[in-house]
């Protein structure tokens, strides 16, 4: 069993890098991917860890991109993974970049705050984020300072899409970041494809097939957002588009209470090894 999907507390997670390995090696785990949002931080300090415990550590990262739709944008979250040695340089440097953004993002969503009649300082927020400050650790503030009783209800209130006080981010169009993470030897994988929220398949399809012509290389076919019926579709999709087959939990600790490392929610993911050989034998071909 095999759990592409996770991400420490270098990100959104609350699992240290190295609880995050303790907690692969106690279950059984074979394999473990690390895709922290826009930052390597938490894979490059739990890598030494897992060559000492003899786990299979992958190197991945989760990437908020936009991509045109209609008269207007989707929002596609894509991973990339690299397989061989790691991100290149370039592709690190350009990571780097989309933290500033996120950060000017993040002064922004404070001043709106603000204006709504919430008193919180980035200040407060970026000492929860660490390395990396996103959404859920205003989420965490606004529960700390009793704006809000719970995640859910924090992002419905102040930081979803549809919140009064919401600010968008500049994310990279999704052709932009298939061309890096490509340049940077890595293979692009759209996370979690039912987010996505198209009410026909054929529409899903379409949007997906058009993004596999963009360079798109895989799809996330296992995810504890999917059910059964999900599964299948994705599968049968990637089958039909020759993209390659990724599957993880998208596990983070606390922040996403009842989601179980390498099974999901009431064991609704299971990833064989094979997922992991297949994806490194074909990324190996293209190279």
């Amino acid at each position: 069993m095999i759990d592409l999907h996770s991400h420490t507390n270098e990100s959104d997670g609350t699992f240290t890098p190295a609880e995050l390995v303790d907690e692969a090696c106690a279950i059984g785990l074979e394999a473990l991917g690390i895709t922290d949002h826009d930052i390597f931080a938490g894979f490059d300090q739990a890598l030494p860890l897992a060559r000492e415990r003899g786990l299979d550590l992958v190197c991945g990262i989760e990437l908020s991109t936009r991509a045109p739709f209609g008269r207007g944008q989707k929002t596609v979250h894509m991973l990339g993974y690299f397989l061989d040695g790691g991100p290149s340089d370039g592709f690190r440097a350009w990571v780097g970049r989309l933290l500033a953004s996120r950060r000017e993002r993040n002064i922004r969503l404070i001043r709106s705050l603000n204006e709504h009649g919430v008193e919180i300082s980035l200040g407060e927020v970026e000492a929860m984020g660490r390395s990396l400050t996103g959404r859920p650790h205003f989420a965490r503030v606004l529960m700390n300072k009793g704006y809000v009783k719970s995640t859910e209800e924090a992002f419905r209130r102040y930081l979803a899409e549809s919140a009064p006080s919401f600010v968008e981010r500049d994310s990279p169009v999704i052709e932009d970041a298939i061309r890096e993470v490509a340049a940077g030897g890595g293979v692009s994988v759209i996370a979690h494809p039912v987010r996505l929220g198209f009410r026909r398949h054929e529409e899903e399809e379409h949007f997906i097939a058009g993004l596999a012509e963009k360079g798109l290389r895989g799809i996330e076919v296992w995810h504890s957002d999917h059910n059964e019926a999900d599964t299948a579709r994705y599968l049968a999709l990637a089958n039909k588009l020759g993209l390659l087959k990724t599957g993880g939990t998208d596990f983070h600790g606390g922040n996403k209470p009842g989601l179980k490392l390498g099974t999901g929610r009431d064991g609704n993911v299971s990833v064989p090894r094979v997922v992991l050989d297949e994806l490194r034998e074909r990324a190996a071909v293209v190279r």
